[in-house]
């Protein structure tokens, strides 16, 4: 796409100035939402941090837009180009910031203040999204339901990974809870008595580890029992169960999600404990990454070190995330950012440990500075400028 303009280096220079002012509070702010994680939609103390970070590099903040007490917003500049950049905050459950949501809030804050810092020359309008809830619920698709992506021109983030990718193979996902409710019984005086629970939970199981050689390249269940009876000699009369379903789109899952019912199904059938299903959260749709935006990202990711492996020997890796939702309604990307973990992925204890060292502190300051960059040479591109204002 050629070289920067002298008006681009300039603004270029301007956003890294800015961002090169703010490293410390934005190392802080890192270490800060590692030290305190919090669950979906409970980022109570990590939302507060953000805003305050925010306004320390002299933006205004709405705190709790949408009735979301966690979600927040900041908006500067006033030009016809408007790009968001999104950042999550919320961590997993005994594991902590076990995907690196810390230096995703950090980078993107690093970003958008930088690039505010530059929004005059560049003739843009920049937005700070706080999206809770990516662990979960998909905060970005209540913020969708609302409007907050409406006249976006362009949205961005970048994930921690164990290496550089460009992009990842974003599955749709779905989940659910499955309560079997049956009957007590003594398990040894009169176990006839009883309903089992525990039995139709297994049977479901085992009818979906069957069905597993059926399902097509893409397709996915996985889950795990949270209840399963309280005593060995009772028969348990109550079983809950939280299952994800994952496929390569929106339409697959649908599909995939009526032959899993049907396992389901299966045990209360064959015990005659009840059955409840309840979804949990937002269904996460397929991803679709705007190529431009892409290219530019890995020109601005490449001058700053980085380097991206040839998807073809490389495959990407296989993710689920509300950003996803967000692409359908916005030309969007969601690079992964490489950090050292010693042979650690996302999810476990040892990425976690990953996401507060010194090379994790340099992934932000790269993050903030290859997101701001991205956002330069887009609005520098006039031919993609004016496809991304030309939408309908």
């Amino acid at each position: 796409m050629g070289a920067p303009s002298v008006a681009a280096s300039s603004a270029k220079e301007a956003a890294a100035a800015v961002i090169d002012q703010h490293l410390a509070d934005l190392v802080s702010l890192s270490h800060l939402l590692h030290s305190t994680p919090e669950l979906c939609f409970e980022e109570t103390e990590s939302a507060r941090s953000v805003a305050e970070t925010l306004r320390a590099g002299g933006l205004e903040v709405a705190e709790g837009v949408y009735d979301l007490p966690t979600a927040l917003e900041s908006r500067a500049g006033d030009g016809d180009l408007v790009v968001a950049v999104c950042a999550e905050y919320d961590a997993l459950p005994d594991v902590g910031h076990a995907c690196g949501h810390n230096i995703i809030a950090a980078s993107s804050l690093g970003a958008a203040i930088g690039l505010a810092g530059a929004a005059d020359e560049l003739d843009v309008s920049v937005i700070l999204l706080g999206t809770p809830s990516e662990e979960g619920g998909g905060g970005k698709i209540d913020l969708i339901e609302a409007g907050y992506f409406d006249g976006v021109h362009a949205a961005m983030m970048v994930h921690p990974w164990p290496e550089d990718h460009l992009s990842a193979t974003c599955l749709a996902v779905d989940q659910f809870q499955v309560v079997y409710s049956g009957r007590e019984a003594h398990a040894s005086a009169a176990p006839w008595q009883g309903v089992n629970a525990l039995d139709a939970m297994t049977i479901a199981q085992v009818a979906i580890g069957l069905l597993r050689q059926q399902l097509r390249p893409g397709d996915q269940v996985h889950g795990y029992v949270v209840e399963g009876g309280v005593a060995a000699n009772i028969i348990p009369a109550r079983v809950v169960g939280r299952f994800m379903c994952r496929s390569v789109s929106a339409d697959r899952l649908v599909e995939l999600r009526e032959r899993v019912n049907a396992c389901f199904d299966a045990g209360a059938r064959a015990t005659g404990a009840t059955l409840s299903v309840e979804e949990l959260g937002h269904p996460f749709s397929h991803m679709v990454s705007d190529p431009d935006l892409l290219e530019h990202y890995r020109e601005s990711a490449t001058a700053l070190g980085r380097h991206f492996a040839d998807e073809a020997t490389s495959p990407s890796p296989t993710i689920s995330t509300d950003m996803a939702n967000v692409s359908l309604v916005v030309p969007t990307i969601h690079p992964l950012l490489g950090i050292p973990t010693a042979g650690a992925v996302n999810h476990q204890p040892a990425f976690t440990r990953a996401c507060v060292t010194p090379a994790a502190d340099q992934a932000v300051i790269v993050g903030a500075l290859a997101l701001a960059d991205t956002a330069v040479r887009v609005a520098q591109d006039a031919t993609l400028r004016e496809r991304l204002i030309g939408r309908p």
